[in-house]
């Protein structure tokens, strides 16, 4: 079995608030083997950091890896095929970012995750929702006005479905989790690239929530919502939710609400950056461009309110198309509230947590998946360095096998 010893450099222990030095790491196979000092082994390949970062790799908890096009009409009427192969390149670049696991909340289904497990692409681990279920109307329906032809719902390259009512949501529920689904994504507030649906819009009722809920905690997995404001967020919680993306308009109560309840927020602020430069260039219509400055201004503040109250933030991002190049600048927007040791935690334990793999991924212990990067200098001190596409993390292995290697 294939070993490699990382040595001569710092280790950055998830939750740490600083380096560790003189530690070394073993990898067997896919997994860590050892984590110590003065490691012993014949038969590893010596890897000498030279005085380089080694942390583990990164989770982003909220991606569209089919989602190549801003304009998402357009991206559903894409050919499957055509979708498939897009996704592909957008996983590959994920993976020279530094992230070793995403967990897709739209788009993404079993064949896609079927594909990198195979080896056919060479792409982050895929934790996946299937499509994201919606009210007509809401925020999986990017239909204009005066378009009254039927959805895209079957091609890839749509990243979700409709279904109203409860046994409509029941049904699509169940379909997804048969069809391979690690969770449930419901789009529970109006959104900012759908066309109908304004911020203040609250999608579906508490019984098609709960119905949903109850689906979900019968196959033993959660629901995630799309949210924003602070009564999509209370009344989701309410209802049982799990997992609450977004959160830009969130307050207090709520947010401790949310915390005793055990949830998980997905704060996802680069999105907005994003597409506040570029998305009207990429197709985003000028209602959506007037939605972003609603949930841009209050994305910044809901951090404090949410760390205040105790509620743990994963890792996300939410990019679409062009704009999945900023992937990484949500560490740097985040820094701008957070202490870096939180902001990095957000993308190793918490969102190891939404994923389901807590103690196996975004983790350096014994037995952990050997999901690593190595990164040329000190994130602590700068944690800009995570930026970018990857120039400053010349090294990024999952489950034991390098994918980049650039190390002198």
């Amino acid at each position: 079995m294939t070993q490699f010893l990382f040595t001569g450099g710092a280790l950055l222990v998830p939750g740490a608030k600083e380096l560790e030095h003189g530690i070394d790491l073993l990898v067997e196979g896919e997994r860590i083997k050892e984590v110590g000092r003065n490691i012993q082994s014949s038969s590893a390949t010596r890897i000498d950091l030279g005085g380089r970062t080694l942390m583990a790799g990164l989770i982003d908890a909220h991606v569209h890896v089919i989602a190549s096009s801003v304009n998402l009409a357009e991206n559903a009427a894409l050919p499957s095929s055509l979708a498939a192969l897009r996704a592909a390149h957008i996983m590959n670049r994920m993976l020279m970012r530094g992230f070793t696991t995403v967990r897709d909340v739209g788009g993404a289904d079993h064949g896609l995750k079927r594909a990198v497990q195979e080896g056919l692409i060479d792409g982050p681990r895929l934790v996946i929702s299937g499509k994201a279920l919606g009210q007509t109307g809401g925020h999986t329906d990017f239909r204009p006005r005066s378009d009254d032809r039927g959805t895209f719902d079957e091609r890839l390259g749509a990243l979700g479905r409709i279904a109203d009512g409860v046994d409509a949501v029941r049904r699509a529920a169940r379909e997804e989790i048969r069809s391979g689904a690690d969770l449930v994504k419901i789009m529970a507030n109006g959104g900012v690239a759908s066309p109908n649906d304004p911020i203040h819009a609250l999608g579906y009722s508490r019984d098609e929530i709960r119905a949903a809920v109850e689906e979900a905690s019968n196959a033993g997995t959660y629901v995630s919502a799309h949210l924003y404001t602070d009564e999509a967020i209370r009344r989701a919680v309410e209802c049982g939710v799990h997992s609450l993306e977004h959160c830009n308009l969130i307050q207090p109560q709520t947010a401790a609400l949310a915390a005793k309840a055990g949830c998980v927020a997905c704060p996802t602020l680069v999105a907005y950056e994003g597409l506040a430069m570029e998305g009207a260039r990429f197709g985003l219509s000028p209602d959506s461009v007037a939605k972003i400055e609603t949930v841009r201004r209050g994305g910044m503040e809901s951090l404090g309110i949410m760390r205040d109250a105790g509620l743990p933030m994963a890792y996300g991002s939410d990019l679409l198309g062009e704009l999945q190049k900023y992937q990484s600048m949500e560490f740097t927007i985040r820094s701008r509230v957070l202490p870096t040791h939180e902001i990095l935690t957000s993308a190793s334990t918490i969102a190891a947590r939404l994923c389901r793999l807590e103690g196996q991924i975004g983790a350096l212990t014994p037995g952990s998946y050997a999901d690593l990067i190595v990164v040329d200098g000190n994130p602590f001190a700068e944690i800009s360095i995570l930026d970018g596409q990857g120039e400053r993390i010349p090294a990024v292995m999952k489950g034991g096998r390098f994918y980049k290697y650039q190390l002198a």
